[in-house]
């Protein structure tokens, strides 16, 4: 074995002894170590060994993964540390376990550097001073290098990175310096790789190519121009089914190149371009041109179809029109009608208010000449009380209004929800009843060997477990005993059905009697038929309620003594049972 570097040994030993907010910038140590062997040699690729073996790598990994904020050096060590993370990775032969280096490691890696690069370009589109810009800048080029000398040592990354959402993120920007930079990172990797665009799915594939032509669409920049031409040159090149995916997917991308970016410094790659297109566009002429033709056959059935579709229509769509006219005329007709209405009674109720004015100011004039200069300021304080009074009185009601129109709805949900518990007890009542009744039925479904195998277990344990013998006395004693008791718990139970049926009925009519109490109008707005809903048609029913009513004023018109207990009672005074038993008998709406 060849004893591992000692400068790698001592920083890893260092590495693992020190703080985890000093761990950055000891890695950026191996910068160093990496430059003092030149590049592809033995020695480098003996250090890169040494640096994966004692996981400076995977440490590296986990610092690009953290707050860049709490870094020392912040973002410019991040920068750093993903350049030397890439150089690590390239010409790195791993002897043990390359697999998990291959299939796990190196994608955990590209991922990390492609988000690192996706935090510096929105760092660098948010920074508002030059300085700042300049400095993301900076950093997010030196992340994109290590991306493409990633990328150029380990080939098989290409299809990887292209089809990963952080790349396509990346690559879908409006800026201008930073769309530049993805431009080139995408152009080195399909010279390393340029078969990654036939191995990629189909739609990553149209989303790489979407983008290029919406850059070439909704920017004049040049270099935007320049680089996004001659990716598409690149693609054309590279295979004949991709330009016939331009040609057929971007219908108008031969006159915006040849209209917008002609003369503007690219002349010969567009011109490349332009010819490629051209040349599909007159090998599928034949094709497309027959294809029109069966479109314009297509198109002439269909609306041939549509026309006489609606030709049958049109008495039904005429009916139709004329009656939603009807119906909008006769809604504006009554609304204009309720407008009047209303402006009507504001006018009348202002007039109203101003006769009440009228009337209270001359009826104060009235009672001044009358009342002494003295008692004046007197009535003008009992006055203003009584005003405030009334002022309040009818706020206490409007309030009081208000408050039960809110409770009105929590009261409906309050009946529903009970309403609901009920049906869920009543069905589970029924199912409980109805799984008691079944227990009393023979088990159905037994087979033949079922049935003697059950038979022989029940002639097993009475074998083991005789029974003690009884008189047949006993025996008949304790059948009638055993019928008296099915008996009672049947009579039991179905007058325990009664009394629920009864209390159910009952509940319902206290129910509607509170709906109806409650959607009563007020007595200001009492009619008579209101008061007919209230009363009922029975004269015996009538006349008890009358009697009830009566006794009732009687008995709250008592002084208060006679109300203290039994020792002040008098004949004539009807105890509290009585009035109860009176009050009970009264029945809402005449139901009973």
């Amino acid at each position: 074995l060849v004893a591992a570097d000692p400068r790698v040994l001592a920083l890893a030993a260092q590495v693992a002894e020190s703080r985890e907010q000093d761990i950055p910038l000891l890695l950026l140590k191996l910068k160093g170590i990496l430059s003092s062997a030149s590049l592809g040699s033995e020695e480098s690729k003996k250090i890169k060994q040494d640096i994966y073996s004692y996981d400076l790598t995977q440490y590296c990994m986990l610092v690009l993964r953290q707050d860049h904020f709490q870094l020392h050096g912040g973002w410019a060590t991040a920068a750093q540390l993903a350049e030397i993370l890439s150089h690590c990775c390239v010409g790195l032969e791993v002897k043990e376990d390359p697999e998990e280096f291959h299939k796990k490691f190196l994608p955990s890696a590209i991922d990390n550097l492609l988000i690192l690069g996706r935090r510096l370009q929105a760092r660098f589109i948010q920074a508002i001073k030059d300085e700042e810009k300049q400095d993301f800048l900076r950093w997010f080029q030196t992340v994109t290098d290590a991306i493409c000398w990633l990328l150029g040592g380990h080939i098989q990354l290409t299809a990887y990175v292209l089809q990963s959402d952080h790349f396509l993120q990346l690559l879908i920007t409006d800026d201008v310096e930073t769309a530049i930079l993805m431009m080139s990172v995408l152009h080195n990797l399909l010279k390393v790789n340029s078969s990654v665009l036939l191995q990629v799915d189909e739609e990553t594939l149209h989303s790489v190519l979407d983008e290029l032509v919406y850059k070439l669409s909704s920017t004049t920049n040049p270099a935007i121009g320049n680089a996004a031409t001659k990716l598409l040159l690149v693609v054309a090149k590279f295979c004949k089914q991709l330009v016939k995916l331009l040609t057929t997917r971007y219908k108008g991308l031969k006159g915006l190149l040849s209209k917008q970016w002609t003369g503007k410094g690219f002349d010969r790659d567009l011109s490349q371009l332009l010819d490629l297109l051209y040349l599909e566009q007159s090998n599928g002429k034949g094709e497309m041109q027959r294809q029109h033709q069966a479109a314009c056959v297509i198109q002439a059935m269909w609306r041939g179809f549509q026309t006489r579709k609606r030709l049958k229509k049109l008495p039904q769509a005429v009916t139709t029109l004329q009656r939603s006219f009807r119906a909008k005329r006769e809604q504006e007709l009554q609304h204009l009608k309720k407008q009047k209405e209303d402006e009507a009674l504001k006018l009348q109720m202002q007039l109203q208010r101003q006769r009440s004015m009228r009337l209270f100011h001359e009826r104060q004039l009235a009672l001044l000449k009358i009342i002494h200069a003295s008692q004046v300021d007197k009535y003008m304080e009992e006055m203003e009380r009584k005003s405030a009074l009334t002022i309040q009185r009818f706020w206490r009601g409007y309030r009081a209004r208000r408050n039960f129109h809110q409770q009105r709805q929590s009261v409906k949900e309050y009946k529903a929800a009970v309403v609901i518990q009920r049906a869920v007890c009543k069905f589970l009542e029924k199912r409980r009843r109805r799984r008691s009744l079944s227990s009393w039925k023979d088990p159905k479904g037994l087979t033949d060997e079922q049935r003697l195998a059950l038979q022989q277990k029940v002639d097993d344990y009475i074998k083991l477990h005789p029974a003690s013998q009884m008189s047949e006395e006993r025996s008949k004693e304790l059948h009638m005993q055993a019928q008296e008791k099915l008996a009672q718990f049947l009579l039991r139970s179905r007058l325990d059905q009664r009394a629920a049926q009864r209390r159910e009925t009952l509940l319902a009519q206290v129910n509607t009697d509170v709906e109806l109490l409650m959607n009563a109008p007020g007595l200001a707005e009492t009619t008579e038929k209101d008061l007919d809903v209230f009363m009922s048609r029975s004269v015996p029913v009538a006349t008890k309620a009358r009697q009830s009513h009566n006794t009732m004023l009687k008995y709250t018109r008592w002084p208060w003594w006679k109300k203290l207990g039994d020792e002040f009672m008098e004949d004539d005074v009807i105890p509290d049972d009585d009035l109860n038993a009176e009050l009970g008998t009264l029945f809402i709406g005449g139901r009973k």
